[in-house]
């Protein structure tokens, strides 16, 4: 499915929808280029699972846990070298837990992702529009 958004209200909207939709053991690659708009949306996902806590870009953490109607993990994977180092700090275990784990720069551990990935692309269009294609679930 393919989707327009005009403005941070519509992504952390279709965030929220997607969030609704979530179940445990959900994983969900977020792809796009710095400044798409993956943190917005999360930020969406975020508030359909109840979570109270502000929602920031994990970026220095590498790996930020929130408690809401279902536990959120949620990665930043920029500064993420290789697999072998993802699997040193422990990640892989987020990826079979029992939350809803989010993947930014999931592209940086393909093969690890579960079969089941719900995978969303955020593009940047000259507009400054977003283009965001979500596969693996439908809303």
């Amino acid at each position: 499915m393919m989707f327009t958004s005009h403005s941070e209200q519509e992504t952390r909207a279709l965030g929220y929808r997607l969030g609704k939709l979530c179940k445990p053991g959900n994983v969900i690659s977020l792809r796009g280029s710095l400044g798409s708009g993956k943190t917005v949306l999360a930020k969406g996902l975020a508030q359909a699972l109840q979570i109270a806590d502000p929602i920031v870009s994990p970026t220095f953490t590498l790996i930020q846990e929130y408690e809401g109607s279902l536990p959120l993990y949620h990665m930043d994977l920029y500064r993420i070298g290789s697999v072998e180092e993802f699997e040193m700090i422990g990640g892989e275990e987020f990826l079979y837990g029992d939350g809803v784990t989010l993947v930014e720069w999931s592209e940086k551990i393909a093969e690890l992702l579960p079969d089941t990935t719900i995978f969303v692309d955020i593009r940047i269009m000259p507009n400054q529009d977003r283009i965001i294609t979500i596969e693996g679930i439908t809303l």
